[in-house]
């Protein structure tokens, strides 16, 4: 499958089970908490790393111990196989992280 092409929930189902994203319209979302604000900084800078290194980067609410992401391809209008590799990852983040589903 083309990583380009637009996936439905259905199609993410089996990818995403077991991790705290959940596919909702057109963005896999997810939030994780954090010990703290700095713990939660801390784990969004992890992912920033990763982001980058895939070249795809997530929208990103921070606060006291807790980040949000939402995860969408832009360029496509959709949820992508890009995202659910970065959901995917980004659940590894935070694990490695302590963070916990919020």
């Amino acid at each position: 499958m083309d990583e380009r092409n637009i996936l439905s929930p259905a199609d993410t189902a089996d990818e995403l089970d077991g991790t705290a994203f959940r596919h909702t319209q057109d963005h896999l979302v997810a939030a994780f908490a954090t010990a703290d604000f700095r713990s939660a900084v801390r784990l969004l800078d992890a992912v920033a790393v990763v982001a980058d290194e895939l070249n795809h980067h997530p929208d990103v609410r921070l606060g006291w111990g807790r980040v949000e992401f939402a995860l969408t391809s832009h360029d496509v209008g959709g949820v992508t196989l890009r995202d659910v590799k970065l959901a995917r990852r980004v659940g590894e983040i935070a694990a490695k992280h302590g963070a916990k589903p919020a």
